[in-house]
């Protein structure tokens, strides 16, 4: 038995081209235009907002170490916030005061108020130690100090007149003013 001839005909006949046909093909050319260029769009947005994203990562990364120094500084902040906020005028006129109404001349050369342990440490010279023991006499009345102590005193032997150079320290406190 033998199979039938198969037949090829390689020359059919031409579809004719329809005006329905080439308005679907152009509606087709044009979704894939439009498809593309909002690609391209989304595309650009995208890595706009990776760019954003990455900056803000970058602010918000937290150095500890960074963190620890300001932390430190805050509170080193904090600290000249509270001793320029003391009552400071009050306690410099009263010292003021004392070393005039004293009978010896007083030079006061430093004042280091402490407001957070509320003590004073007073450096000053005297041409005497009489005029010293005076001085610390009269801080005994002055109101804003309680226990006025003269911790040190020293003759200045490098010095052709010999003042004599104190230290003392009182206990502070802060009256309103």
């Amino acid at each position: 038995m033998s199979a039938p001839p198969v037949k090829l005909n390689f020359t059919g006949r031409r579809t004719r081209v329809t005006v329905a046909g080439v308005l679907l093909l152009l509606v087709g050319v044009g979704a894939t235009a439009a498809t593309c260029i909002e690609y391209r769009l989304l595309e650009a947005r995208r890595a706009g907002l990776t760019l954003k994203l990455d900056a803000l990562n970058r602010q918000t990364h937290r150095d500890p170490a960074q963190d620890m120094r300001n932390a430190a500084l805050s509170e080193a902040a904090g600290g000249v916030v509270r001793q320029l906020g003391a009552a400071w005028t009050g306690l410099l006129a009263e010292l003021e005061g004392a070393s005039h109404d004293s009978a010896a001349d007083i030079a006061l050369l430093s004042i280091e108020p402490d407001a957070g342990k509320h003590n004073v440490r007073i450096t000053g010279e005297s041409r005497d130690l009489p005029g010293v023991l005076a001085y610390v006499e009269r801080l005994q009345t002055v109101a804003s100090l309680r226990y006025p102590t003269l911790e040190s005193h020293d003759v200045r032997s490098d010095d052709p007149q010999h003042p004599v150079r104190f230290a003392l320290s009182a206990e502070w406190r802060q009256l309103r003013e």
